[in-house]
C-alpha cells in the first residue's frame, strides 16, 4: 500500500473527530484539515526525509529535515516558526517511523498551532 495512503488512513481512524473535512491525498503529500483551523501538509519520502508545513490564520511553519542547519541539536530536522525563526525540532525524530512522527505532529497541532507552549514563551 502506498505509504501516504496508509497514513491518511490512520490519521482518519486516530483524529476523525478533530478533522474538519475528508484528507486529501496527492501524488506526493497529505492534506489534513483541523476542527481548529490547521491545514497540515505532510510529505514524507522516508522516515529520515519529510517535510511537515501547517497554516493557522496567517501562521506558516514547516518542519523538515533539509540538512543544512548543523549547529541545531536536532539536526538535521528543524522548525521555522511564524516568525520566520529557526529553532530545533521539539516534535519529530529523524529516522521514526512515519507514522509516530505524523502522529506527533498532529497532536502537536491539534493542542497548540503555533507550538507556543513547546518554547514555554522563550524562543531561542
Amino acid at each position: 500500500m502506498n505509504l501516504l495512503l496508509e497514513l491518511s488512513q490512520r490519521v482518519d481512524s486516530h483524529y476523525g473527530p478533530q478533522l474538519a473535512g475528508p484528507i486529501e491525498t496527492r501524488l506526493d503529500a497529505l492534506i489534513a484539515r483541523l476542527f481548529n483551523g490547521v491545514t497540515l501538509e505532510a510529505r514524507i519520502a522516508a522516515p529520515n526525509a519529510y517535510v511537515f508545513t501547517w497554516t493557522w490564520g496567517e501562521a506558516l511553519l514547516r518542519i523538515d529535515t533539509a540538512p543544512l542547519h548543523h549547529d541545531l541539536a536536532t539536526f538535521p530536522n528543524h522548525l521555522h516558526d511564524a516568525q520566520g525563526r529557526l529553532h530545533h525540532d521539539p516534535l519529530t525524530h529523524c529516522g521514526a517511523a512515519p507514522w509516530d512522527n505524523l502522529a506527533a505532529v498532529v497532536e502537536a497541532l491539534i493542542a497548540d498551532p503555533l507550538l507556543e507552549t513547546h518554547f514555554c514563551g522563550a524562543l531561542p
